[in-house]
């Protein structure tokens, strides 16, 4: 497949990394590797394993959408390269992917992006691994964005200067709602694709994550808010109501009346909504229903990070959990 190049980036991935260049189909001619400052030999694993490595400038600050940037960036232009499968350097590529992935966008001439099932290695391994795997697990047909895994038309990709580096979290919906506002599709189809190894052990690394997410979806609101689909708008306000709303008032209307801590009851009630969704008799729709509860806090305090690194103009920083 002359025609299709693989776009790897990571940091200290280690033996995960490895994992991922033994995925990738022989048939695939065109490799980047893109290392963000690792430290634990992945450059010389990358190399090992025949991929062009790029090494990302260490006094500028490192960001997923900057490092995939970067690997186009690497491509040799004169190449006929018509496609691009992204894929982040703790996932490794299912062996039918990229052939099915091509078909499909040969075949789909208004698709600019195909994702497909991205799975996570080890799902009961703990409750936030299980999180990821079903975050994972979106409506098959058409979306409205994909994740760090996805195959894209190289030519659609150029056409809106890829990925915005400024961004720390959240790249690949904005860059999804650039090109469906060209007139480009994007879809996730009923594919296997990759397998994720989010490695997520400790509750510290939820709460990050979920911070992240709240930046990512407030940032999204302030550049992308006033479209007609209000891009980030309802994550953002969610977060804020749940997260930072909510406790103050009904503290607050204590003072006045101790009726209102009632309004705190709230919280299981959202609970209890939402095991519902997946059945009552099921233990881990309850943890589920606690986790995504639980998350509103800090990705409210992402939301707020957000507007304040705007407000002070301080410079962003990646928020990593792994």
């Amino acid at each position: 497949m002359d025609d299709v190049a693989v776009i790897i980036i990571g940091r200290n991935e280690g033996e995960r990394l490895v994992r991922c260049l033994a995925s990738i189909p022989k048939s695939v001619r065109h490799v980047v590797y893109v290392d963000s400052g690792s430290t634990d030999g992945s450059v010389a694993a990358a190399k090992a394993a025949g991929a062009e490595v790029v090494e990302l400038d260490l006094t500028r600050p490192f960001t997923a959408a900057r490092a995939r940037n970067a690997g186009w960036a690497a491509l040799d232009q004169t190449d006929s390269i018509a496609y691009l499968q992204f894929v982040d350097g703790d996932c490794e590529i299912q062996p039918e992917w990229v052939k099915t992935a091509r078909d499909f966008l040969q075949s789909s001439p208004k698709a600019a992006v195909v994702c497909g099932r991205r799975r996570e290695r080890f799902p009961d391994a703990t409750i936030y691994n299980r999180l990821c795997d079903e975050e994972w697990d979106t409506p098959i047909g058409r979306a409205l964005a994909c994740g760090g895994d996805a195959m894209m038309r190289a030519d659609a990709f150029a056409a809106v200067d890829g990925f915005d580096p400024s961004l720390i979290a959240g790249e690949e919906p904005e860059l999804c709602l650039r090109l469906r506002q060209k007139g480009w599709e994007v879809w996730r189809i009923d594919a296997e694709m990759t397998l994720h190894d989010a490695a997520m052990t400790r509750f510290g690394q939820f709460w990050k994550r979920a911070r992240r997410a709240g930046h990512a979806g407030a940032e999204g609101a302030a550049m992308h808010g006033k479209t007609p689909e209000r891009h980030g708008v309802v994550p953002t306000r969610r977060a804020l109501f749940w997260g930072l709303v909510l406790p103050p008032v009904a503290l607050l209307g204590a003072i006045i009346t101790p009726w209102a801590l009632a309004l705190l009851l709230a919280y299981p009630a959202q609970v209890l909504r939402l095991a519902k969704r997946r059945g009552l008799g099921h233990w881990f729709a309850w943890q589920d229903a606690f986790f995504l509860t639980v998350g509103k806090f800090p990705e409210a305090l992402g939301v707020l990070e957000y507007w304040w690194r705007r407000i002070t103009a301080k410079e962003k920083t990646l928020i990593e959990y792994k």
